[in-house]
């Protein structure tokens, strides 16, 4: 399988809490709804968050960069699966009525997406039973 990764910040004219909600509650939805003419085989919203306990990691890191509001993950079966779609008329429909959506929230010039391809290091399965 391989995702597509969205590294998303909000249009300039909503707070976060709006950007969130809107993403969340509108705009999920409709990912659902397309999901089957899309071919997206899981779809997951990373709502970002700030907490002053968990700064000193960021500021360690050397991290401070313009934050994200959030990161959406899709995923997909094969690079040609995903290829295929874009001779499909109902898949270019469904693709601009998310995009359409999409101009509402999200500042898009500012919001990289790039593709990859998952290897799990550490599964949930592989945590030791902490019921003992």
């Amino acid at each position: 399988m391989i995702k597509i990764i969205f590294c998303l910040r909000r249009a300039a004219h909503m707070t976060q809490q709006e950007f969130q909600q809107y993403w969340h509650e509108k705009h999920a939805p409709l990912v659902r709804e397309v999901a089957p003419i899309l071919g997206i085989r899981r779809y997951v919203q990373s709502h970002a968050f700030q907490h002053p306990g968990l700064q000193p990691a960021i500021v360690a890191r050397k991290g401070e960069v313009e934050p994200y509001d959030g990161v959406a993950e899709l995923w997909y079966d094969s690079v040609e699966a995903l290829l295929a779609l874009g001779s499909d008329e109902n898949v270019r429909r469904a693709g601009r009525t998310l995009l359409e959506d999409e101009r509402k929230f999200i500042d898009l010039a500012s919001s990289p997406l790039f593709y990859s391809i998952e290897r799990e290091i550490i599964a949930d399965s592989d945590r030791p039973d902490r019921s003992s």
